[in-house]
């Protein structure tokens, strides 16, 4: 046994197996977090379909406009993943420094909200400046007034998750979040349609939901950063009023290009719903739809690219250039292979899935059919969505976020919008021209990605990482 066991230690399996089981430990809460906020999201979208394909459509429209700042506000946030991960794997002075991190999440979200919500109170005359019909353009902004507050918890939950990820503690957010999807249902379906004495408010019901759900999760993940014991000792929220502009600087430069870097994807998949609505109303609809089932698998790369965020981090502080290349590649092979058999889904029963958001109706049967393609589309973009998520978040462990800013401008901006235009209007293929653009996009960038970590040490990251 024992010569077994040093046989196997001579051949690298067991540091790669302690890897695949940290991994999996911090990313499976990740994941259903992730799975859970967007069933909130989705519980939305099949509420708001139920009022029909226009209400569905203007409220597409106009999240899809809040989507794009949020990701640009989020990625400065996320940049507080690696900043935590990599103090506490230094350990030195990890309290003081993760403290600092946090406030400065705090402070620049501070920053960065008033503006934002006097551009979304007018987000109906953008919709109109991108040529939308009034009658979207008027409910796009009745429900983004409504469901525009609920930006700020949002994004504090999303910090205060990021805390206790660090600390490879993530389970309390699966249960919280778990909790949201209950309570948004009840909020949303009783304030849209009108139950337990409630006047019904269509669209505004929405928003209302949504802003009430999160406000109760932010100040739920709040207080348990307060009380329990593993997080306490950190006094997250102790002299928040302490503006650190050394730290709050620190976590622009790394977060910028995240963040920008997020809302140029979200950014295509916005325009791509605006390229929607020149075609009809149905095709935003359907957009809608297919993206919302899509957007449900990428949440499972997603966590494991989280997770390889802070794994990498944990073992830059270390100086630890084996466990670096471990952390990050588990995680890559795992989350390919879940979209590799998410796509024979998508392949397998694409009007099954449709139609749990729209109902089977000849009302609505250019939308299903429309939705249909949009997701055998949907299913051939599921590898390399899952490869540049996971790979984003492997050099994020590094602190690499320029370069990948720099990947999202050509792979989404240039490639996949340049196709996309040029297939749906060009050569007339319309909406399905458009999600073959953005699947187009996701292959160049994660290519760009993949060729990024494979180059790692020629470029010298893991220094300038710790540095």
């Amino acid at each position: 046994m024992d010569v077994a066991a040093m046989k196997l230690r001579d051949d690298g399996i067991l540091p790669w197996r302690t890897e695949l089981r940290s991994t999996l430990a911090l990313a499976w809460p990740l994941i259903l977090a992730n799975l859970t906020q967007q069933a909130i999201q989705a519980t939305d979208v099949l509420l708001m379909g139920r009022l029909g394909a226009t209400q569905l459509a203007a409220a597409t429209l106009a999240l899809n406009l809040t989507f794009t700042f949020n990701l640009l506000m989020l990625g400065l946030v996320t940049a507080s993943s690696p900043m935590m991960a990599t103090a506490l794997g230094q350990r030195f002075n990890a309290v003081r420094d993760v403290r600092r991190t946090f406030r400065a999440g705090l402070w620049l979200l501070g920053f960065m909200l008033p503006p934002y919500w006097l551009v979304l109170w007018h987000v109906g005359d953008f919709m109109r400046a991108f040529g939308e019909p009034p009658e979207l353009a008027s409910q796009g902004q009745t429900f983004l007034r409504a469901y525009m507050w609920c930006t700020a918890p949002w994004l504090i939950f999303q910090l205060l998750r990021n805390f206790v990820s660090a600390l490879e503690r993530p389970r309390i957010v699966l249960w919280l979040s778990l909790g949201g999807i209950a309570l948004n249902a009840l909020l949303s379906w009783s304030l849209i349609f009108g139950h337990f004495g409630m006047r019904p408010l269509g669209l505004v019901g929405g928003g209302l939901g949504s802003t009430l759900t999160w406000i109760v999760l932010c100040g739920a993940l709040a207080a348990v950063a307060l009380i329990e014991r593993r997080f306490r000792r950190f006094h997250l929220f102790g002299r928040f009023w302490r503006f650190d502009r050394e730290r709050t600087g620190a976590m622009v430069r790394l977060g910028w290009p995240i963040g920008v870097t997020m809302a140029l994807e979200m950014g295509v998949f916005a325009l791509a719903a605006y390229f929607m609505g020149w075609i009809s109303a149905p095709a935003v609809a359907a957009h809608a739809v297919a993206l919302q089932i899509a957007a449900l698998t990428f949440m499972v790369p997603l966590g494991l690219g989280q997770a390889a965020t802070v794994r990498v981090g944990l073992a830059v502080g270390r100086r630890d250039a084996p466990a670096i290349t471990r952390a990050g590649w588990t995680a890559w092979v795992i989350g390919v292979g879940f979209m590799g058999t998410m796509a024979l889904v998508m392949w397998s029963i694409p009007r099954w899935l449709i139609t749990l958001f729209l109902r089977d109706d000849p009302a609505n049967a250019e939308t299903i059919a429309l939705a249909v393609s949009f997701l055998n589309v949907a299913a051939a973009f599921q590898l390399v969505d899952g490869a540049q998520v996971i790979g984003a978040g492997m050099l994020r462990g590094l602190h690499d976020t320029r370069w990948p800013l720099l990947f999202a401008l050509v792979g989404y901006w240039v490639v996949g919008l340049g196709i996309g235009i040029w297939l749906a209007f060009g050569r007339d293929w319309r909406g399905v021209g458009i999600w073959v653009g953005l699947a187009s996009g996701l292959a160049a960038v994660a290519a760009l990605m993949l060729v990024r970590w494979l180059l790692r040490d020629r470029l010298d990251l893991t220094r300038q990482a710790h540095s």
